[in-house]
């Protein structure tokens, strides 16, 4: 093994810690479990309440406005892009979908246009200042962009990545280092899981299929919104039970999910074309996991000791997820949340569903048809829906798929459209089908052998 100097230890074990810590380490509040990370995002929302929904429309517009300028000027360098390069030189696709989040919340923050975008259910609820989920973002955004490289660049990937591989690879098709992105999807929150995902992959660890495995297998909500939603559906007594479900449903759909499409289509390649290289996981001769996850390690944490190069990641990441990805949630977030609202068109696609949960033996199956696609806007829209429901048992399914289902546009969906990801919104709706289906039969036994 390697000989580095003490000083490189430290630059591994406490920048690592710090990572954990406010990535990883659930900590009780009046609100539940959160992370520090999350913590900190609520405390300045909190004080930015009353101005963060101007700062978020100046940011959409900055980000709108600069795409449409970028189209008129010829990008200079296309091998080597500067900070404003990746920030703006998109498609007109993006260029657009900019301009829709933009107007959207413009239409909510000074209360103009259709009635149907500012509804306190549709756009109002994602700009709400005190706790709208675009609002929230640019907070956490904030802290997840300039603290995300104590578990990036110091060596915590590579360490545990080593010595992960033989469970990660052969179960989840996903490289050892995914092991810490899954912790703290899980531990953590679903949209750090989404941006850490999508930083690695911009930086060529994970391959086009890891990257969209990870986002779509590991995103999962935190325990305290698994509680919410379990006392929407007014079974918050059975709290073990379920969430054990939701666990040993995540478990089997992180395994199956990646075998079919779309997933097991996606190409194997890394960010710049060249294809997957398995030697990287492979053991040197003379090593074991332990010792050469430490050279890894180290050998990170050696050639990231500059505080102004930290900084500089951060400020990049910070900048990117405000201008490239917020407004993105912004727009397809409200456009689903608009069809859940004021069409049926949910309670329409819900209908082959009735079926599947008469064949499953569940009560009211009519009614809960619809809250098995009425998730794919919004997570939580289900609960809401199905807490009128009479049976428990059927509300118990209601509750597990919701939170399994996890492609939700209002949320993950809409910031896996936002990043780098190569995902497309055709595949994240077979994707929230298929975890549907393959949940459902998870949740249902389980309802019938518990009630």
């Amino acid at each position: 093994m390697k000989k580095y100097p003490t000083s490189t230890y430290f630059y591994f074990i406490i920048p690592s810690l710090i990572g954990v810590l406010l990535f990883m380490t659930p900590v009780l509040t009046d609100a539940g479990w959160k992370v520090p990370i999350a913590i900190l995002a609520n405390l300045l929302a909190g004080i930015l309440a009353p101005v963060i929904s101007y700062f978020t429309v100046s940011m959409f517009a900055i980000s709108a406005i600069g795409a449409l300028i970028a189209k008129c000027i010829p990008r200079k360098n296309t091998k080597e892009p500067s900070i404003l390069d990746s920030l703006f030189y998109v498609n007109w696709f993006w260029t657009i979908i900019r301009l829709i989040g933009l107007v959207f919340a413009s239409m909510v923050v000074f209360n103009f246009g259709p009635a149907a975008i500012s509804n306190e259910n549709t756009g109002g609820l994602l700009m709400d200042p005190n706790d709208g989920l675009v609002t929230f973002l640019f907070t956490i955004f904030l802290f997840a962009g300039l603290l995300l490289p104590f578990l990036t660049n110091f060596g915590l990937l590579e360490f545990f990545g080593t010595m992960m591989v033989k469970i990660m690879r052969p179960l989840f098709k996903s490289p050892g280092r995914s092991s810490v992105d899954a912790l703290t999807s899980w531990v953590g929150d679903g949209t750090i899981g989404v941006l850490m995902t999508s930083k690695q992959y911009e930086m060529g660890n994970y391959t086009k299929k890891e990257s969209a495995i990870i986002a779509t297998s590991f995103s999962v909500v935190s325990i305290t919104f698994c509680i919410v939603v379990l006392e929407t559906v007014h079974l918050e007594r059975y709290f073990i039970p379920y969430y054990l479900t939701v666990v040993l449903c995540g478990i089997v759909l992180a395994i199956v999910m990646p075998r079919i499409y779309p997933l097991a289509k996606k190409e194997d390649t890394y960010i710049d074309g060249t294809p997957v290289d398995l030697s990287r996981e492979q053991l040197p001769e003379g090593y074991n996991s332990v010792t050469h996850g430490l050279e890894n390690a180290l050998t990170v944490a050696h050639a990231n000791r500059s505080p102004r190069q930290f900084l500089k990641d951060g400020f990049r990441n910070v900048l990117d997820l405000w201008i490239g990805v917020a407004p993105i949630v912004m727009a397809f977030g409200t456009t689903a949340l608009m069809l859940a609202e004021f069409t049926n068109i949910f309670t329409v696609l819900g209908m082959p569903f009735e079926p599947i949960l008469e064949v499953l033996g569940l009560p009211e199956a009519s009614e809960a048809a619809q809250t098995m696609v009425v998730g794919f806007a919004d997570m939580f829209l289900p609960s809401i829906l199905g807490a009128g429901i009479e049976a428990e048992t059927t509300r118990f399914v209601i509750a597990v798929v919701s939170v399994s289902q996890l492609i939700y546009m209002s949320e993950v969906g809409g910031l896996i459209l936002g990043t780098k990801i190569p995902l497309k919104f055709f595949d994240l709706i077979v994707l929230f089908l298929l975890r549907t289906i393959i949940s459902l039969p998870i949740a249902a036994l389980v309802a019938h052998i518990l009630f």
